[in-house]
C-alpha cells in the first residue's frame, strides 16, 4: 500500500470519530471516565477495615536447637484506615515478614512465646501513623524447641478405606511404616504412634499409591513429615477344600470315627491368596462329650478355625454318622 492510500485511511478514521454524532460519544465518554474516577477517589478516601497477612519468622537458631514448629507463622492483622493507605498494604510491598530472634523469647521450656502485645509493637513499626490494628489473630505466637530429643513410632491410618464390590483389602502398608518425632520429653513419653490426616476412599479395584500426611500436633515434629502408603485390593473368589474331621475331649482308650471322615469347607479367598491356603489351616471338630451327653445317631460337627484371609467359610454339612471305638 503506498502512503497515497494510508493518508486515504487515515482521513476516513479521523472524519469518522469527529462527525458530529460520534463527537458526541467521545464527550460521554470523556465525562463518564471522569465520573469514574472522581467516585474511586472518593471512595479511597473513606476509612476501612481490612485483613492483612503478616509473616512472623524465627531467625538466629542456635546449631544445637531442633525447632519443633515452622519457623514462619503467619499473623492475621486487622486494620482501620483510608483506602489509599489499605491498598498500599494490600498490593504494594510496604508489610514485609517480622523477623525475631529465637534467644529474645526462648524459654528454658522449651517454650517461646510472642506476646499480644510485643506482635503490636513489632507490626506497627511497618504501618502507616494513620493506620490503627483493630485485632491481632492469634493472639499469641508459640515456638516450640528441643536440644535433639526424639524417638521413633510406628504410623498408623486414621479414616476408611473401602474397596469395591467383590473386593476385599490384601495388603495396606506404609513406606516408611515409622518416623522419628521431636518433642519434649512429657510429649515423647505420652506419643505412641501418629496418625495420617483423615483419608476416606472407597471403591478401589486396583493397586493405590499416594503421598499422605501426618496429622499435626502442636509441638512435635516429624521426620519425614509425610509417608507413601500403598493400598492393595484383591479380587474373592469362592472356593472349597476338604478338611478331615478331627475329635475333641476324647477320653482314653475310645476312638471317635466319624463317616464320612471329611467334609467340604467352602469358603471366599482373595485369588492371590488361595495357592497358600491348605486343608491343615481348617479345624472340623466333632466334641465327645456332646456326643456321649446327648445321644443320636448323627453327631454334630462344627468348625472352629479358618486360615487368616478366608472369609464366609462354611461347612457342606452339620451333622454325620459316628462310631464309638474301644481301643
Amino acid at each position: 500500500m503506498n502512503d497515497t492510500g494510508v493518508f486515504h485511511i487515515l482521513r476516513v478514521v479521523r472524519n469518522f470519530l469527529f462527525s458530529w454524532m460520534n463527537r458526541e460519544f467521545l464527550i460521554f465518554l470523556l465525562f463518564l471516565f471522569l465520573s469514574g474516577a472522581f467516585w474511586l477517589l472518593m471512595a479511597l478516601n473513606e476509612t476501612y477495615e481490612k485483613e492483612i497477612e503478616i509473616p512472623v519468622q524465627l531467625v538466629e537458631i542456635p546449631k544445637n536447637v531442633v525447632l519443633t514448629s515452622d519457623t514462619t507463622t503467619n499473623v492475621r492483622v486487622t486494620l482501620r484506615d483510608k483506602g489509599f493507605s489499605l491498598l498500599a498494604y494490600l498490593y504494594g510491598n510496604k508489610t514485609q515478614t517480622i523477623s525475631v530472634k529465637f534467644n529474645t523469647y526462648a524459654k528454658k521450656t522449651g517454650v517461646g512465646v510472642i506476646s499480644s502485645a510485643e506482635l503490636q509493637r513489632l507490626i506497627i513499626r511497618q504501618l502507616f501513623n494513620s493506620s490503627q490494628i483493630v485485632s491481632i489473630k492469634p493472639d499469641k505466637v508459640e515456638y516450640f524447641f528441643n536440644y535433639g530429643l526424639n524417638k521413633k513410632v510406628p504410623v498408623r491410618l486414621t479414616g476408611k478405606i473401602l474397596p469395591g464390590q467383590s473386593y476385599y483389602l490384601s495388603k495396606v502398608y506404609f513406606s516408611p511404616d515409622s518416623i522419628e518425632i521431636y518433642a519434649s520429653r512429657e510429649m515423647l513419653d505420652s506419643i505412641k504412634y501418629v496418625s495420617t490426616e483423615l483419608l476416606n476412599i472407597k471403591n478401589i479395584t486396583d493397586t493405590l499409591v499416594r503421598h499422605v500426611a501426618l496429622h499435626k500436633i502442636k509441638g512435635v515434629k516429624y521426620v519425614p513429615d509425610n509417608v507413601k502408603i500403598s493400598i492393595c485390593p484383591d479380587i474373592l473368589t469362592e472356593e472349597s477344600i476338604e478338611v478331615p474331621i478331627v475329635a475333641v475331649n476324647m477320653p482314653d482308650g475310645k476312638v471317635l470315627r466319624t463317616f464320612p471322615s471329611r467334609v467340604t469347607v467352602t469358603f471366599t479367598v482373595g485369588a492371590s491368596m488361595f495357592r497358600t491356603i491348605r486343608p491343615e489351616g481348617f479345624k472340623v471338630v466333632a466334641d465327645y462329650k456332646e456326643v456321649t451327653a446327648n445321644p443320636s445317631e448323627k453327631c454334630n460337627i462344627y468348625l472352629r478355625s479358618v486360615p487368616h484371609g478366608v472369609r464366609n467359610a462354611r461347612i457342606s454339612v452339620n451333622q454325620v454318622d459316628y462310631l464309638i471305638e474301644e481301643q
